[in-house]
């Protein structure tokens, strides 16, 4: 395992973020956050570990420099800024063409909270690169009118027991018309947090990159 600490130039912006490349490797995730978290966020981290088992690098990046990151946690404005946060994560996908630590690699962007209409979006705006997308608790709906124009197979994945977003997740998968599909994952919440949920997120998610990732 390579793991480096990397800078992405981005939208005229640097944003820090970790590369971790397996050997062997069959392909790329770069992580889109949401809802004011950042690299550092302890569920992401966990869905990119499982994802470095099944041999697939990961790039998890702050989508805000440090000072829009504290302005954002007294306002909430920013993390629904998709245009924003999907310009970025876009420029991030060509940042990572560039480097010859990912070069030849399938990439799949995975998105969690409003970070999965961003995800879409730039799947959206770079459908040459853009293999597959996931979903984990998102809200794809934010991608508004990018949404029949994404390409890439993509999987929502949702908690059992977050109503309402099962039903804008239903209401995008309707707007798509890529290979998609909802997978709602028992007795989970929002976030993820009961036992064994977030592990059955990640493993669905490690599934569908394996499946659309080569090189």
């Amino acid at each position: 395992m390579q793991t480096s600490e990397v800078m992405v130039k981005a939208g005229g912006v640097t944003l820090a973020g970790n590369l971790s490349v397996p050997a062997q490797t069959t392909g790329l995730v770069i992580f889109a956050h949401g809802s004011g978290s950042s690299r550092f966020s302890s569920r992401n981290r966990y869905v990119a570990e499982q994802l470095q088992a099944r041999r697939l690098a990961t790039l998890l990046f702050d989508l805000l420099t440090a000072d829009e990151h504290r302005i954002d946690q007294h306002t909430r404005e920013l993390r629904f800024d998709i245009g924003l946060l999907s310009s970025r994560l876009r420029d991030t996908v060509d940042w990572a063409l560039q480097q010859p630590a990912c070069h030849g690699l399938a990439i799949g962007l995975f998105g969690a909270s409003t970070g999965a209409a961003a995800a879409l979006v730039a799947a959206a705006e770079r459908p040459a690169a853009v293999r597959a997308v996931v979903s984990r608790g998102g809200r794809p709906d934010l991608a508004g009118t990018a949404l029949p124009l994404v390409r890439a197979p993509t999987l929502l994945i949702v908690g059992g027991d977050d109503g309402l977003v099962i039903d804008l997740n239903r209401q995008a998968a309707q707007a798509m018309q890529c290979e998609i599909e909802l997978e709602i994952v028992p007795g989970a919440s929002h976030l993820f947090e009961e036992p064994g949920t977030l592990e059955e997120a990640a493993r669905l998610a490690a599934d569908w990159f394996q499946q659309h990732l080569r090189r």
